[in-house]
């Protein structure tokens, strides 16, 4: 066999070469991150955006319950009142906002009973806003004990849906510059507290919210009302493109908040309550003259619409909100509301649509055309959904 020169050989490497790293750069280019990255056509809805679609029909429905939200026109109610020797400090009227805001009108409440000096004190109720009272008195070193004619899961707090979101709390025209003072105060209080209790424990988690309106964009609440000193509590908070959310209707926004899961909470502070040396007495009352018979000088009224009969609140207005649960889905991990009132929060003991409101409406039965109504609505929101 002819032996080849070396200096034919190198050529024949070097050309080998060259053919082996253009092939290579051919490939590496194929697998290289686009620089211009596809963008989402009219119509369509991009990867990042798509989101599990709620599976909205009768035969996945689980329950159905009705609660009654203890509503003020002119706003809760946060202030001291004597009774005979006793102080009582008020805390109720929180409309559909007693989880939102239990934290931050009990913390006002606390400070306005410290000024008592009084470390024995009774807590009077049970539900969200009489634990969280309750809770921060122990952690001040005071020595409540609670009264209540219920305990969860059979309070108000129980059927409510558990969006941190305070609304359905008060009249624009009724509103005081003392009341937007607390509403802002307490506000304020409640979205760090709950921020400092999420996860699984408490039941409590960030989810993003998206607001759904055929009516056009998001505006913010005017100066003049207080929802003005809430919006900038929420992160991540803008209108989104078509491209960015797959709802089938013409105007969404999204911004972030919690979710906290009634079941899991309330029973967490509970808990609490007990690990703290708190005592529960099953007891009700029918008149303020009974809660003057009490050992303690220093009482806190967490009594919600009880209020109204106790000392006599004619302001306090019920409004009837009936809720369906279907089926859990662990995959939905976002809320909704809107349109038309409407809303979903997907909770861990089932998907929560939600969207009545009956003012004026005393009793708590299930009402079948609301219950369809509701679920109507609701698989026209979701089965309009793209991608």
């Amino acid at each position: 066999m002819t032996e080849r020169p070396y200096n034919h050989l190198m050529s024949i490497s070097r050309v080998s070469r060259r053919r082996f790293l253009g092939a290579s750069s051919l490939l590496l280019a194929g697998c290289a991150t686009r620089r211009n990255p596809v963008t989402a056509g009219p119509g369509t809805v991009s990867p990042a955006a798509r989101l599990a679609r709620v599976k909205v029909s009768p035969d996945r429905v689980i329950r159905t319950i009705a609660g009654l939200r203890p509503y003020r026109p002119s706003g809760f109610v946060v202030r001291a009142e004597k009774l005979d020797a006793k102080t009582v400090i008020h805390n109720y009227g929180h409309g559909g906002a007693g989880i939102t805001l239990s934290w931050g009108t009990s913390q006002l409440a606390v400070e306005e009973g410290a000024r008592t000096g009084e470390r024995d004190c009774a807590v009077i109720g049970c539900g969200v806003v009489g634990l969280s009272t309750a809770r921060l008195l122990q952690q001040r070193g005071c020595n409540p004990v609670i009264y209540t004619k219920a305990m969860p899961p059979s309070t108000t707090s129980n059927v409510a849906g558990g969006l941190w979101e305070p609304v359905t709390v008060f009249d624009q025209t009724r509103v005081t510059a003392d009341f937007r003072k607390q509403f802002a105060e307490a506000s304020r209080f409640s979205f760090r507290r709950y921020q400092s209790l999420a996860g699984d424990w408490y039941g409590v988690r960030w989810l993003p919210l998206y607001s759904l309106s055929r009516d056009g964009p998001h505006r913010a609440p005017p100066p003049e009302s207080p929802n003005s000193d809430v919006e900038p509590l929420y992160p991540e908070a803008r209108q989104l493109a078509r491209a960015e959310h797959p709802f089938g209707v013409p105007f969404v926004h999204r911004r972030q908040t919690m979710l906290i899961e009634p079941a899991i909470y309330l029973s967490a502070l509970l808990r609490d309550f007990h690990i703290g040396g708190g005592r529960i007495v099953v007891q009700e009352f029918a008149s303020a003259r009974e809660l003057a018979a009490l050992r303690e000088n220093l009482i806190f009224n967490c009594t919600g619409l009880g209020a109204r009969t106790l000392f006599d609140d004619a302001e306090l207005t019920p409004i009837k909100g009936q809720l369906v649960f279907l089926l859990p889905q662990p995959e939905v991990d976002y809320c909704t509301v809107g349109p038309d009132g409407n809303y979903m929060f997907p909770r861990h003991d089932g998907i929560l649509l939600g969207g009545s409101h009956e003012s004026g409406v005393e009793t708590t039965d299930n009402d079948a055309a609301t219950t369809d109504r509701i679920l109507r609505e609701h698989a026209a929101v979701f089965g309009a959904m793209r991608g």
